[in-house]
């Protein structure tokens, strides 16, 4: 045991060696120039701390001299654009240089405030306390109506696009014009106006989102763009129940939209099966004794449907020559320039250049160039026809024509007039704007599976686009005056 403990006592380094070895690693500053390493030491830390002071407190200033604007809008929601520059929705907080700038609020609809502004800039702490400039504009509109509308139409537009999903939604865009315009709304003309594209925003609330906001408008528009208050409400809904008992075919619209026990109630109510009956029944008017059973025009032949004249098959290679010699614009060669214009999109005119294709008609028209088809025939027709006009068949007329006749429909999806609308059976008041941003299609091609296509089939397009498997049929009708 003693050996050990003395082999232990030779090993363990004495306190001396300890403090000798420490000595050795320890770095000892020399003086610069005669100056004390703590006295440079200091100098050198409060250096560093000017540097970091100079770059968060002055440099930013030097740099990027500027305020920020404090944008405020009433209604809210409006661009604001800096020298031309679109920055940011109000309300917004934007940084912008130092100097006079050209600030612009706009909104759809309302008349935009252009205002000049002096942005100064502040050397110190600009970064963390810039000067600000708070700008509280209040904007108006001299066209309510027309600015409804065309939030109407993109309302509309959304109705392409389905149910929302996770993958994106549908922006209130029906009420939130009626908030932004709902003060207009105090001039009894303007409320009419907007009450009535409201009924004919309804043919479009196809999904249980655009039921949503086409509700939630009628109530704002009734109490001026604010929250509805119980009377409000209670008018609203008076109103909703009216346009309901004059649409008897609305049951089948809620029906779509509602699920779970809510349908099931709807769809075993006598109001239902009215609906169905409702439109399973057709309106037919008699044409007046001796009118002829078929017409000539332009190379066509037209056969009586009651009080209208359509043609016995879609428009044929050679009236449609006869268009283009007088019409040179609508050739194949001026594509290019239809197509700037918005009239004709890349298919047109091209067949489709599959087997089974039919020998017979033309394909690839747009529905801008039946349009332009129809108007030229209409100058064109004998003076025996001088009371009538030439123009597409409206969905009523092609239907009707489809079940009384034995004409060679499923050829091609042919053109109609009107506005594509959903919900078709849903009346509107007389002299509704019309913002649908397609138009029909009847009848099917021949690449169509035989039985998916009915009578009853609708489809739609923007008037612009050409298909290989698109084509048009005119109609003869009565003048306006003549009616």
């Amino acid at each position: 045991m003693s050996g050990k403990k003395q082999k232990s006592a030779k090993e363990t380094p004495s306190k001396q060696q300890d403090a000798d070895e420490a000595n050795d690693d320890e770095v000892r500053l020399k003086p610069i120039l005669g100056i004390r390493p703590g006295v440079y030491l200091a100098g050198i830390y409060g250096l560093v701390l000017l540097l970091i002071l100079f770059f968060v407190l002055v440099f930013p200033g030097l740099r990027n001299p500027g305020g920020v604007l404090i944008v405020k809008s009433e209604p809210w929601g409006a661009a604001v654009r800096v020298d031309g520059m679109y920055m940011e929705a109000a309300p917004c907080e934007i940084f912008v240089p130092a100097g006079r700038r050209r600030i612009e609020l706009s909104l759809p609809g309302f008349d935009p405030v252009m205002l000049e502004k002096d942005v100064g800039s502040r050397l110190f702490a600009s970064a963390l306390f810039p000067p600000k400039i708070e700008i509280r504009e209040t904007l108006t509109t001299r066209r309510a109506s027309q600015a409804f509308i065309d939030e109407a139409a993109e309302y509309a537009a959304w109705t392409f696009a389905g149910e929302p999903s996770a993958s994106y939604q549908i922006p209130l865009t029906l009420s939130e014009g009626v908030y932004r315009l709902g003060p207009s709304a105090a001039d009894p003309v303007v409320r009419n106006s907007m009450d009535d594209t409201i009924t004919a925003a309804a043919r479009f609330a196809t999904t249980r989102a655009a039921l949503r906001d086409l509700i939630r408008a009628k109530t704002l528009l009734d109490n001026q763009g604010l929250s509805p208050s119980p009377l409000s409400l209670l008018a609203s809904m008076e109103d909703i129940i009216a346009y309901l008992g004059e649409n008897p075919e609305a049951a089948i619209w809620l029906a779509s939209l509602l699920g779970g026990e809510l349908q099931t109630a709807l769809t075993g109510s006598d109001w239902y099966r009215g609906a169905e009956r409702s439109r399973a029944a057709g309106q037919n008017i008699a044409a007046e004794p001796g009118t002829p059973q078929t017409v000539e025009a332009g190379l066509l032949s037209f056969r009586l449907v009651d009080t209208f004249y359509i043609s016995g098959t879609a428009i044929s290679a050679p009236a449609w020559e006869r268009f283009l010699e007088a019409n040179p614009r609508w050739k194949k060669e001026n594509a290019e320039a239809l197509i700037k214009e918005g009239l004709v999109t890349e298919d047109y005119l091209e067949a489709a250049g599959l087997p089974g294709e039919p020998a017979e008609g033309v394909s690839g028209i747009s529905w801008h160039a039946a349009r332009a088809f129809c108007e030229w025939l209409s100058a064109a027709l004998p003076p025996a026809l001088s009371a009538w006009e030439v123009r597409l068949p409206r969905e009523t007329e092609w239907e009707l024509a489809a079940k009384s006749t034995a004409l060679g429909f499923g050829s091609f999806w042919e053109w109609c007039e009107e506005p594509y609308v959903p919900l078709s059976f849903l009346s509107v008041p007389e002299g509704a704007p019309e913002f649908s941003p397609e138009r029909p299609l009847r009848g099917g091609s021949w690449l169509n599976p035989a039985g998916s296509v009915t009578i009853e089939t609708r489809g739609s397009l923007p008037p612009s686009l050409c298909s290989p498997f698109v084509s048009f049929r005119p109609v003869l009708v009565p003048k306006k005056e003549n009616r």
